[in-house]
């Protein structure tokens, strides 16, 4: 197989992009609903917070990595192509077990919404900057 390079700096800046979407998505937009899906009080403080925050900036570093292998195999160098790819690969690796681990330790319907249409929309814009700024 072929190893092609991939453009670190596209890579981080996509890493970042998925971090802060991470953060406005669960610490802003769907703070409370998530916080009482998830079975958080009002007030609890999250244990390890640091650490969450941490492991989800290197969680995000090796999807962006991978994504980046995956946008140039497959010659994407557009936004609207690393977005599509984003879509596809979020539909084949990522919504299928995410599902299925809601299914199996029984989280609402609601959590599983707020949980894949993050990772949806965090692929979605990781892949169309991977394209976009995937110059080698």
């Amino acid at each position: 197989m072929n190893h092609l390079h991939v453009h670190y700096l596209a890579v981080l800046i996509a890493t970042v992009i998925q971090w802060l979407l991470g953060a406005l998505w669960f610490g802003y937009v769907f703070k409370d609903r998530w916080r009482t899906l998830v079975g958080q009080n009002d007030g609890q403080k999250p244990a390890n917070a640091w650490f969450g925050m941490i492991t989800s900036f290197i969680a995000n570093l090796i999807l962006s990595f991978v994504l980046a292998h995956i946008i140039t195999w497959a010659g994407g160098t557009a936004f609207s192509q690393g977005v599509w790819m984003g879509a596809l690969c979020w539909l084949g690796f990522m919504a299928p077990p995410l599902f299925t681990q809601h299914i199996f330790e029984r989280r609402p319907v609601k959590l599983f919404a707020i949980n894949a249409a993050y990772w949806l929309l965090a692929m979605m814009l990781g892949g169309g900057v991977l394209a976009n700024l995937n110059i080698g």
